[in-house]
């Protein structure tokens, strides 16, 4: 299957050396909007040539949603994999993040977090995990704007088997600090502007310094944006670029490199369903 024919919001990429094989996940379901089915992956040795689709998580009886199964993202730790998701909560219709596991990147991936780690009371999703120079494993989430108007990114500590927060979320930054988002009004709610902060992702560039994508919007178009910690922490302080990096209608970035070294930015783009596939970028940050 070609990449042009893959419908796919928010691609993870996975690289493994070992096999000489690229992993891609990434929200699937034809409808995000509506009813959550679950997960599927996709196999290439060339980025463009792809086998697919592996089902690799299935919705189940007694799940904790329903609906809107969004941004798996999937990491090796400690001798497993672990996805980070994003899900509606059926106990009180507002999304959060939780943590499944898995031995093989085929899956099957089960809960690993007791229901979500992001606060319970809270609107979050795109929850990423970064571990810093300490060994520390953090998450890095979205507090969804349709809660605060003013979009946040924020950190949480999780434990060191990824079950669970152990810290008091902390604020980041809202979106409205960076430059180029623009606000918006909308019927259904109340504030008088809103900015969207989206697809929050760390890592390191080529000079060591942390950095962070996250995404947002202009005049109704989505676009990814970057910032880097001044302190090389992850509270930052975080400063942004006063451009996006794309902003044609494209975003949810992740990044990683080929297996002859190229950086790749990975991003979904046009945002509209069904017409989103996912765009590899030669990039350098």
């Amino acid at each position: 299957m070609k990449l042009s024919n893959i419908q796919i919001r928010d691609p993870f990429i996975v690289p493994r050396q070992q096999e000489q094989k690229y992993y891609m996940y990434g929200s699937t379901d034809k409808n995000i909007w509506q009813d959550g089915n679950g997960f599927e992956m996709y196999v290439s040795e060339n980025l463009e040539d792809w086998d697919g689709p592996y089902e690799v998580f299935r919705n189940y009886e007694g799940f904790i949603s329903d609906k809107n199964f969004w941004a798996p993202e999937v990491y090796e730790y400690d001798d497993a994999f672990y996805m980070f998701a994003t899900f509606r909560r059926r106990e009180n219709d507002l999304l959060g993040t939780a943590v499944l596991k898995s031995d093989s990147l085929y899956g099957p991936f089960e809960l690993h977090s007791d229901g979500v780690v992001t606060p319970k009371d809270w609107c979050c999703l795109d929850g990423s995990l970064y571990v810093d120079d300490h060994g520390i494993p953090w998450m890095v989430f979205c507090h969804e704007w349709q809660q605060v108007g003013d979009g946040e990114v924020c950190i949480i500590q999780l434990s060191h088997d990824l079950s669970k927060a152990v810290s008091e979320p902390q604020l980041l930054f809202k979106a409205s600090e960076a430059k180029w988002p623009t606000s918006f009004k909308h019927e259904r709610v109340q504030f008088e502007k809103n900015y969207v902060t989206d697809g929050s992702y760390m890592f390191k560039n080529e000079a060591g310094e942390l950095c962070m994508l996250w995404a947002s919007f202009i005049d109704q178009q989505y676009a990814q944006g970057l910032a880097k910690s001044l302190s090389g922490e992850v509270i930052g302080p975080w400063i942004h670029r006063p451009e996006p990096i794309y902003s044609e209608d494209g975003g949810h970035g992740m990044i990683f490199k080929t297996f002859e070294g190229e950086t790749m930015l990975a991003l979904h783009g046009p945002n509209q369903s069904p017409n989103e596939r996912a765009k590899f970028i030669s990039i350098s940050l």
